[in-house]
């Protein structure tokens, strides 16, 4: 029998792993300022356009929903409401992909009729690729809950 998981994948899993018990104990504002160090800690060990991706769409999503927490989600730079993840950033080198993508996950309004994407690859940062992003993260970020007071 085969293995099941890729040794890139096992490493993700031991990210995660490795994520909860870092921010095991921490409540409240202690945990969100671990969960930002180690978004920011992810984001600068990053290389080439990955890292350029995801800096700029660290920028981006600060300022389009700045109610999102940022974190690490299997070692990736990530958004999140509530606590569950709504956007990500999934590095090239990850998994040896030949781009990198931008996710997002259930927690997302992105719903569009009976079908529409959760991930999008991104092989060069321009002007449409940040206006596009920009649009998905506003949508997929909902309401700042602070908005309505």
């Amino acid at each position: 029998m085969g293995t099941v998981f890729s040794e890139a994948e096992r490493a993700a899993m031991q990210q995660a792993a490795d994520e909860r018990r870092a921010t095991r104990g921490l409540k409240g504002a202690a945990k969100r300022d671990a969960e930002r160090e180690a978004c920011t800690v992810a984001i600068e060990q990053l290389t080439g356009f990955d890292r350029t991706l995801a800096s700029r769409f660290h920028v981006l999503v600060t300022e389009v929903a700045p109610h999102l927490d940022p974190k690490t989600w299997y070692g990736f730079p990530s958004y999140a409401r509530d606590g569950k993840v709504v956007t990500f950033v999934q590095p090239a080198a990850k998994f040896g992909s030949r781009y990198a993508t931008v996710g997002f996950q259930q927690d997302a309004a992105l719903d569009d009729g009976a079908m529409w994407a959760t991930s999008y690859a991104v092989v060069e940062w321009t002007d449409g690729v940040e206006e596009r992003l920009r649009d998905l993260v506003r949508r997929a970020a909902g309401s700042d809950p602070g908005e309505d007071r």
